[in-house]
């Protein structure tokens, strides 16, 4: 299994979830730092399209690792509830086109 993790104690904003993400993914240099551009990004990773540096296999999972969930709860609980939200958004769209999930989140 695939796995990225980032520290929630870090992340105090969106903008410092979407540098974290960047690092962490791979994600291209024209990401946009959205919600939309995440959502956008890891609804791809079993095709070619490179929008992260992972290319699951059709049952492989990337494993999303927040640690120090806590303080992000604390300090951005609306960032988190929408990661989650974002996180079971994607993987329906998996299972729309027939896959299975491909993100699991973890909160540590």
């Amino acid at each position: 299994m695939a796995s990225v993790t980032l520290d929630g104690a870090a992340i105090r904003d969106e903008a410092s979830f979407h540098a974290a993400s960047r690092a962490a993914l791979g994600l291209p240099d024209y990401y946009g730092d959205t919600m939309d551009s995440w959502v956008d990004a890891l609804s791809y990773l079993r095709d070619d399209e490179g929008m992260t540096k992972f290319r699951l296999k059709p049952n492989e999972l990337l494993q999303i690792v927040i640690d120090n969930a806590h303080a992000m709860r604390t300090a951005v609980p609306d960032l988190l509830a929408e990661i989650e939200y974002c996180v079971g958004g994607i993987n329906e769209r998996y299972e729309d086109y027939g896959e299975k999930p491909a993100l699991q989140l973890v909160l540590r």
